[in-house]
């Protein structure tokens, strides 16, 4: 299982692994031959005499390609003489992250360096290569899948990462006694749902919380975007508890991470369980039958059938019926049929 790294500080390499970079977060990069600066994951300037000049503060960071590892982008900086460029996103800045050494060999140093600085004809847009021993990749995400408790909401599980709140038990977010059932909706990528398998669940201590699962999502169908799976998770109390049942969900993806999480469940009194309701549902409609028809029995047998609930309508709809009929046969002796 993985949890949501503590910044935004992160990306998923090109085999969608994990690589936390919020230990740089704030370190300074500088560029001798411009005066450029680069703050690791907060933003980019220009320093001179005239002033500073901010090309954007961090925005995104993905997977890049060819011999770039990865690229960050820095939006919305100063606007003087850049409003009409960049869907007025001010100025901006591309910054090319390499794991190791530039290329031209020109970065020293064990902390890694800028490269290289490329300005577009505007001065409104700067790229960057920077060069920096990366940190070691983290398990494989199975990107683009989500949990959550509608079809179009992600608070459990977001992009294969499960979110904080559900990483560990959480008492001021437990689930009430009263609510003996959960549903939750998955979803994925559709060219990736076939690897989705059936979800496991364990519980914490084993015993005293009833709990199965059911739904489309609980016997493994493939969840994509467009088709959410549902995952109900029924519970019930068997034994009231002074802390938290602790439920872990599994749900295993081929080649990647299992997405595992974790619910919480308060159980301040005892409920009945499947079986005892199962029980008592079956000799109440035994009961219902037998007294339904032990009434019967009594009506007919002791005061007639006229006794019995709704005899009287149905004799006076017979017997309507029947003037009819004999209304009927009187006219056609005496005047023949039309």
């Amino acid at each position: 299982s993985v949890v949501v790294p503590k910044s935004t500080c992160y990306a998923f390499d090109n085999t969608s692994r994990i690589v936390d970079f919020t230990e740089w977060i704030g370190h300074h990069f500088e560029y001798d031959g411009k005066d450029l600066v680069v703050r690791f994951c907060k933003d980019v300037e220009t320093r001179s005499q005239q002033g500073y000049v901010d090309f954007g503060r961090y925005n995104h960071f993905v997977a890049g390609s060819g011999n770039v590892n990865f690229v960050q982008g820095y939006y919305r900086g100063d606007l003087s003489s850049c409003e009409t460029t960049y869907d007025k996103l001010g100025r901006m800045a591309q910054v090319n992250i390499i794991c190791g050494k530039c290329l031209n060999g020109n970065c020293k140093g064990e902390l890694g360096c800028i490269c290289s600085v490329t300005y577009d004809s505007t001065l409104c847009w700067v790229q960057i290569d920077l060069a920096i021993p990366c940190e070691k990749p983290g398990p494989r995400i199975f990107e683009g899948f989500t949990v959550g408790f509608n079809p179009r909401s992600w608070e459990i599980v977001a992009n294969g990462i499960t979110q904080l709140g559900y990483e560990r038990v959480h008492p001021e977010f437990s689930f009430g006694t009263e609510q003996t059932h959960l549903s939750l909706y998955m979803t994925a990528r559709s060219s990736l749902s076939g690897l989705v398998g059936k979800p496991n669940v364990k519980v914490n201590p084993d015993n005293g919380l009833d709990i199965h699962l059911s739904g489309s999502g609980a016997h493994g169908n493939s969840p994509t975007t467009l088709s959410p799976t549902i995952l109900v998770v029924n519970w019930i109390c068997e034994k009231a508890r002074g802390s938290p049942y602790e439920v872990t969900i599994s749900i295993p993806a081929e080649g990647y991470e299992p997405v595992e999480f974790i619910l919480t469940k308060t159980c301040e009194y005892k409920q009945s369980g499947w079986a005892t309701f199962g029980i008592f549902s079956c000799i109440f409609m035994v009961l219902s039958t037998a007294f339904c028809c032990g009434g019967f029995y009594y009506k007919s047998r002791f005061e007639g059938l006229d006794a019995l609930p709704g005899m009287t309508i149905l004799s006076a709809c017979l017997e309507t019926v029947s003037s009819e009929n004999n209304q009927t046969s009187w006219d056609e002796r005496n005047y023949g049929s039309i």
